[in-house]
């Protein structure tokens, strides 16, 4: 995309989005820590459905410390990776205590040193709990980013690095949040919904395929002419 196409891109994301959001449910900054951390691997639904039984009795460390593994497993179990993430989580509860008094750090040194926390996790939390530009890349994001031309990379961190450079500042805020929707409901990894794609006259993948087919570049054979 070029620059142009990118400042199109994002107005018509916007424009029909103003004030996009997570879907994961949370009241505080810990239980949006703990519902990205246990989303790795999971939809934000089926987060929610576990997270909603869980916080009704545990919402703080020391509340989820006491509910021990057994009793942590046995509210996220619907969760795939439910037992490794249920140690990571009881291990984070005991450094944020340790470490932190008990809250969230506004940090991303601090965040990615707790156990389960990396990255992505991080830039979820900074950027939705405090508001900082940040860019947390998932398969949602690295698919959009590539398939559309906006910033191809081969690495979650290659097409973060390069979201930031490319998206205007006034929409970094957002981007995150407009990104993941667009690809979790249209364009879907196996059949993306060109057709109902307001940013399709931008998008590398639209514009390829509207293409003549003799406009088309050709697919190298198998024995390579």
């Amino acid at each position: 995309m070029t620059p142009r196409d990118i400042e199109a891109f994002f107005a018509t994301l916007q424009a029909e989005r103003p004030h996009p959001q997570t879907e994961l449910e949370y009241t505080s900054v810990f239980e949006l820590l703990v519902a990205v951390l246990l989303s790795a691997q999971a939809t934000d639904v089926g987060v929610n459905r576990a997270t909603r039984g869980l916080f009704a009795v545990a919402n703080t460390p020391e509340a989820i410390l006491a509910l021990g593994l057994e009793g942590l497993q046995a509210h996220i179990r619907t969760i795939g990776l439910y037992r490794s993430k249920a140690r990571h989580l009881l291990a984070t509860c005991r450094l944020l205590l340790e470490r932190h008094g008990g809250a969230v750090p506004r940090n991303r040194d601090a965040l990615e040193a707790l156990p389960g926390v990396g990255r992505k996790t991080a830039n979820v939390v900074l950027n939705v709990a405090f508001g900082e530009p940040t860019m947390a890349v998932d398969t949602h994001i690295f698919r959009v980013a590539n398939r559309t031309g906006l910033a191809p990379g081969q690495t979650p961190l290659q097409v973060e690095q390069a979201l930031l450079r490319r998206v205007p500042p006034r929409y970094l805020e957002d981007a995150h949040h407009w990104l993941i929707l667009h690809g979790r409901y249209v364009c879907k990894a196996r059949a993306p919904l060109c057709g109902q794609c307001s940013v399709a006259a931008w998008c590398d993948h639209a514009r390829s395929s509207r293409r003549p087919a003799a406009q088309r570049p050709r697919r190298p054979r198998s024995d390579g002419r």
